[in-house]
């Protein structure tokens, strides 16, 4: 992806968010030609000059101080996952300026056995992309039953959650909160993009879902930045019916992004009755056999 072209559409939409008003310029009476700040206002607020902000703006400033940086995002109000990103796309020649080949991902040994061990807890490892690269039996029922279990084996039908969010009509209908995981999900590519301009994976998957789903490159053109490491997701699935279910993320160190993804229902709520409905439902009939027998 294009950083300093990025860069300069991320500022776009948000001086357009805000108005004169909002940060105490009085509005002329004659109709303003661009909508929310000129770049001159909010160089002189920041207390930049207009010559440097408009060459920050069109990519040409390749080193830009922290306190410029943070002036103009204070001015923008932006939250700290959108400073931490505007910082992540101001400095482009901290991140390599060519794309690298796609580098295929693996869960390892370790990662695997951990999420073996957690037999009642929906689990998945996920690369930065958002590629499962592995789950365990729950972790499969419970977010893509549909789909074969070993597709996160082999790269080439590994699933892709963002991918399924909003190409996959079964996954979606997981999500009665459709359009607000459809936001978050966004929010959190564009973070990682801009963290990882040189990452050609990503712009393929980018690339990819703009020229499929309107609805998704709708919502990347607005530039929503946001993190989400924990939260709850309130799932309707077709075996057990809806269930509210924490979730946490957890990096898994000396890996290039990858993570670990648990969910857990409330100890004695209908979304823990659910989950264990749903465990029962989907186990092999070996392991049902043996639960019969063993009573």
């Amino acid at each position: 992806m294009d950083a300093p072209s990025e860069l300069g559409d991320f500022l776009k939409s948000r001086r357009a968010a805000l108005r004169p008003e909002d940060v105490g310029i009085t509005a002329s009476p004659t109709r303003r030609r661009v909508t929310g700040l000129r770049r001159e206002e909010l160089a002189m607020l920041a207390g930049v000059s207009i010559t440097h902000y408009t060459r920050l703006e069109q990519g040409r400033v390749t080193s830009a101080s922290d306190s410029v940086l943070q002036a103009i995002a204070r001015t923008l109000r932006l939250t700290d996952d959108e400073t931490a990103h505007l910082k992540d796309l101001a400095r482009p020649a901290h991140a390599a300026l060519r794309p690298v080949p796609p580098r295929v991902e693996h869960a390892g040994a370790s990662a695997r056995q951990l999420l073996s061990a957690m037999a009642d807890v929906p689990a998945l490892v996920l690369d930065r992309r958002n590629d499962v690269l592995a789950w365990n039996r729950l972790g499969h029922a419970l977010l893509a039953g549909h789909l074969d279990a070993t597709s996160p084996d082999t790269p080439a039908t590994r699933p892709n959650l963002t991918r399924m969010l909003f190409l996959d009509e079964q996954y979606r209908e997981l999500y009665p909160n459709w359009n607000e995981e459809a936001q978050l999900a966004v929010a959190s590519l564009r973070l990682v993009a801009g963290r990882h301009p040189d990452d050609r994976a990503l712009a393929e998957l980018v690339g990819q879902l703009s020229m499929k789903c309107d609805r998704f490159a709708s919502r990347w053109a607005r530039h929503p930045v946001r993190t989400c490491t924990s939260g709850v997701k309130h799932l309707r699935h077709p075996l057990v019916g809806t269930m509210d279910l924490s979730f946490e993320n957890l990096v898994i160190p000396g890996t290039s992004g990858q993570r670990l993804i648990a969910y857990t229902a409330e100890p004695g709520s209908p979304s823990e009755a659910a989950l264990r409905l749903l465990g029962s439902a989907t186990a092999p009939v070996a392991e049902a056999d043996s639960t019969v027998v063993g009573r």
